[in-house]
């Protein structure tokens, strides 16, 4: 069967998945057994004496509770029980010493209605309470540093949008646990496995009474609460706030701490898009170390370089389309929830992609909780951009759940003749087809319009000394995008340890731009030459992926293992109209407009379509709880076939590439973990030869190490890494052909890179980046005259870029919810070309902001480039194509939440 039948094949049959999954009963819930005694039983979890599965959920609804005040819960009847149909809301988190060790209260006047799922993790015993959610005064999140002796950590976050987890480490084992209800909320009762050099306490208990959930110290003690003898000071060290994300399981495809992953990954949070108030994302990737501005075409897309190369990005795991491709857009953050990062080659998971990296958007999904919020930001250059953010149930069982992300922008710039304008909507909708069945459907419409726009021209060695708000096209030169977006996605949770999910997703983009480009400038007379263009273009592409997750062990070794499937089809259709002769040049120094639009003769009519199977397996295998070995591999087939209607001509290749994986990851002490790792990549080539026939693809290969290191008792996080790539079968010029390519080329990055972020203190927040790269290119074939490239630098990649962006929250009294952020972004010197006949100057761009919230509401200042100063971000490859940055820029905005 020819693959192209193949893809059909297995893309219809991804409509289907849905019709025949069917939700199964749970079978491996794990419960929390009391005896009606009084005594606990069965509470101890570990590997030497797991909790028996069992159809039962505990759920404090059926239990009888013959004493109001911390009364230990009897057991759980042995009819099921009838799932609690809201999410409710926990307000408070305490910690209490107790005679037997230290209790935590969940504080809900409606702990009655919350249920809890026990497992353990070596020495961390884990609960998880589905349908609730937490709302700290001060934060979503959590964490006390040994609060007894015996217990490392104990930590409260939100799994996600609708359950809550709590975790407790003990330092000699799992620790014991008794549940108990009151008025108050829900009261985990922990006693730490006594050590050699551990004695047990003997203190009086005493019964709980209510709390406001506020953070407490030695100088603001709490009322006296179960079993309490004295208050333990607590910290609220993270929130929804917190820029410190511990995974990335989206991008990954593993339910894995970063610290636990052989790989660079950087997590940009919703928190930090807020903060900085971004609204285009390659805004919010400065934040990352090794990231680069590329080149945006036309200042029309995000795009940029991670590790020297152009970067691809994805949605929910999807591949979008390349930032630098003509069916490039600005991506909308408004519907991102977190931005992952993963650097090096990712083909072993995602294919054909380049090797210095991807960035994979994590959309919002719909909620349990009702959420109504809306915003309004005006600015600069008549800047305004309102949006809405709603969410929540369609029926009263929850089963059916909505979110809808709408906005709509309008403003000009600071370059001549601009007016932009665009709007979006994407609605998202979640089936659960049962306790154990989630089925999402997202739908995306984004248009955008606003002038395609080459920038400035280099002059000597730099850039042309005129304004920088100066267009050299012409008034009417515009570019106008259409993406559209429709998909799905099933996950189905055979058991705590099996779950298999299937996606779909279906992308249809659809451009058109008309511009005067420039050609070649004369730096005597300062007139440069231009041509003029048309291109109407279409692409659509079809993706379909299927994934299954697994956890098991043989003997004590430990494996968590990915095996998936995944086919693609991308179509595109492109023509261009394009006049080269008699068309009206531009003055640099002194421009005049109003050129004739002149008569442009088809000079392309191409299409093309390129089908891909990958299968892919990844096994991470924890032998020790210090060590973690991960090794995965991936097989590609994939066929191209362009139509170049003019030539009459129709190439075709067929390939197929194997991306391997392994990795280390070593920790001599907690805190710490040591990674070591290699890993290859592919993508086809653009390129052609003289025949037209497509170039074969291009190889990559990484080896990286590493050290990643958490600090203050877990709030603060650095990853420090150094890596060398080596990309081969790069298209360059054929000497006998100046029209044609040769894949024989060949590029080499290598560099040290340092990502640091967390929170110092309650409030303080921090990201702090560096990154050396040494990026050239190493092999090169000369072109007619002789000349090489071989030895220059790549084109935007600096050698040395750094970032600081701090914010500080007063945290109580009168000025509580008062802000401040400050930002300085360092990008050193970096070729405009790949000929390296001139430099983009280094520069410093300091940001701040000042916000102020409040219940529900949320005021925000943000100021980009303070000092006003001049800067360009990146080239396209050209003298005549040089983006320049923008310069001092006021944004103020407005939300309310309900």
């Amino acid at each position: 069967m020819k693959l192209e039948q193949l893809v059909q094949s297995l893309l219809l049959a991804g409509f289907f998945v849905i019709v025949v999954t069917t939700p199964a009963k749970s079978e491996d819930v794990r419960v929390l057994n009391v005896e009606r005694s009084g005594t606990p039983t069965g509470t101890r979890a570990s590997s030497t004496q797991p909790l028996k599965p069992t159809r039962e959920i505990l759920q404090l609804s059926q239990i009888k509770h013959p004493f109001k005040n911390a009364q230990m819960l009897v057991q759980a009847p042995t009819t099921q029980p009838t799932v609690s149909q809201e999410v409710v809301e926990v307000t408070g988190v305490k910690v209490n010493s107790t005679t037997k060790g230290f209790e935590i209260i969940l504080e809900t006047p409606k702990g009655e209605q919350l249920q809890v799922l026990p497992k353990s993790d070596g020495n961390t015993y884990i609960v998880d309470i589905p349908s609730a959610q937490l709302r700290l005064p001060s934060g979503n999140t959590f964490r006390q540093e040994k609060p007894v002796e015996g217990i490392t950590e104990v930590t409260v976050t939100n799994l996600d949008t609708n359950s809550i987890r709590v975790s407790v480490t003990g330092t000699a084992g799992v620790p014991t646990i008794e549940l108990f209800d009151s008025d108050q909320g829900l009261i985990f009762g922990f006693t730490p496995v006594a050590s050699t050099a551990q004695q047990p306490q003997t203190q009086p208990q005493q019964q709980p009474t209510p709390s406001t959930g506020e953070p407490e110290s030695e100088t603001n003690p709490s009322t006296p609460s179960a079993g309490q003898d004295e208050p333990i000071e607590v910290v609220v060290t993270g929130s929804a706030d917190d820029y410190n994300v511990p995974e990335a399981s989206a991008v990954t495809r593993f339910d894995t701490p970063i610290r636990d992953t052989p790989r660079s990954i950087r997590v940009i949070p919703r928190a930090v898009i807020e903060d900085q108030k971004v609204i285009r994302l390659d805004d919010a990737l400065r934040n990352v170390s090794g990231v680069a501005r590329d080149n945006t075409f036309g200042g029309t897309v995000d795009a940029v370089t991670i590790r020297g190369f152009s970067s691809r990005f994805f949605q929910n795991g999807f591949s979008d389309v390349p930032g630098t491709s003509t069916f490039g857009t600005f991506r909308e953050p408004a519907n991102i929830e977190r931005v992952e990062v993963l650097k090096g080659p990712a083909s072993v998971l995602y294919g054909n992609v380049e090797p210095g990296g991807i960035i994979n958007l994590v959309t919002k999904k719909p909620l349990e909780v009702p959420l109504y919020s809306g915003e309004f930001t005006v600015g600069s250059y008549s800047f305004y951009r309102p949006s809405i953010d709603l969410s929540g149930p369609l029926t009263t069982d929850k089963s059916f759940l909505y979110r809808l992300n709408a906005v709509y922008e309008n403003s000009s710039s600071f370059r001549d003749f601009t007016d932009i304008e665009r709007y979006s909507i994407a609605p998202a909708f979640t089936w659960k087809i049962g306790q154990q069945t989630d089925l999402t459907f997202e739908f995306n419409y984004l248009n955008d319009e606003r002038p395609f726009d080459r920038g400035l021209v280099a002059f000597g060695n730099g850039i042309a000394d005129i304004p920088i708000s100066r267009r050299l096209g012409e008034p009417g030169d515009v570019r106008r995008t259409e993406n559209t977006s429709i998909g799905y996605n099933l996950e189905h949770r055979f058991s705590d340890n099996w779950t298999l999910r299937n996606a779909f997703r279906v992308l249809s983009t659809d451009e058109y731009t008309r511009r005067f480009e420039p050609r070649s400038l004369d730096e005597e007379t300062g007139e440069l030459s231009r041509e003029f263009r048309i291109v109407e273009a279409d692409r659509e592409s079809y993706a379909l992926q299927t994934d299954l997750i697994g956890k098991f062990k043989t003997g004590s070794i430990q494996h968590q293992t990915l095996f998936g499937i995944d086919l693609s089809r991308v179509t595109t259709d492109q023509v261009v109209f394009r006049q080269r002769r008699n068309v009206a040049s531009i003055n640099i120094f002194n421009p005049v407009y109003g050129a004739a639009i002149p008569n442009a003769p088809l000079s392309n009519d191409d299409e093309s379509k390129t089908d891909a199977l990958g299968i892919y397996l990844q096994d991470q295998i924890t032998f020790a709880k210090n060590f973690i070995l991960q090794l995965g591999g991936r097989f590609d087939v994939f066929d191209q076939e362009n139509t170049y209607n003019i030539e009459d001509a129709n190439p075709t290749r067929s390939d197929t590439g194997f991306s391997p994986n392994i990795g280390i990851v070593y920790k001599p002490i907690e805190p710490v973990s040591l990674y070591a790792s290699y890993s290859q990549s592919f993508q086809p080539n653009s390129g052609f030869t003289t025949d037209l026939s497509i170039l074969k693809p291009e190889r990559s290969t990484q080896y990286e190490v590493g050290a990643k290191a958490d600090f203050l008792d877990g709030r603060l996080s650095a990853t420090l890494a150094a890596f060398e790539i080596i990309k081969k079968n790069v298209a360059t010029l054929d000497p006998n052909d100046p029209d044609s390519q040769i894949a024989v080329g060949k590029q080499r990055s290598r560099g040290v890179e340092l990502d640091i972020v967390g929170q110092i203190t309650p409030g303080w927040r921090i990201i702090a980046t560096y990154a050396y790269t040494d990026a050239k290119i190493t092999e090169d074939n000369p072109d007619l005259e002789g000349i090489s490239l071989e030895g220059n630098s790549l084109t935007n990649v600096p050698e040395h870029s750094a970032s600081l962006w701090t914010t500080y929250e007063i945290q109580q009294g009168a000025l509580q919810g008062l802000g401040f952020g400050a930002g300085v972004f360092f990008v050193g010197e970096r070729p405009g070309d790949n000929e390296n006949t001139f430099v983009l100057p280094n520069y410093i761009r300091t940001d701040a902001a000042v916000y102020y919230r409040r219940n529900n509401w949320r005021v925000a200042l943000n100021v980009k480039n303070l000092f006003d100063i001049r800067y360009f971000e990146s080239a396209a490859l050209s003298r005549e194509r040089v983006y320049p940055g923008a310069p001092l820029t006021v944004l103020g905005t407005v939300s309310i939440e309900f």
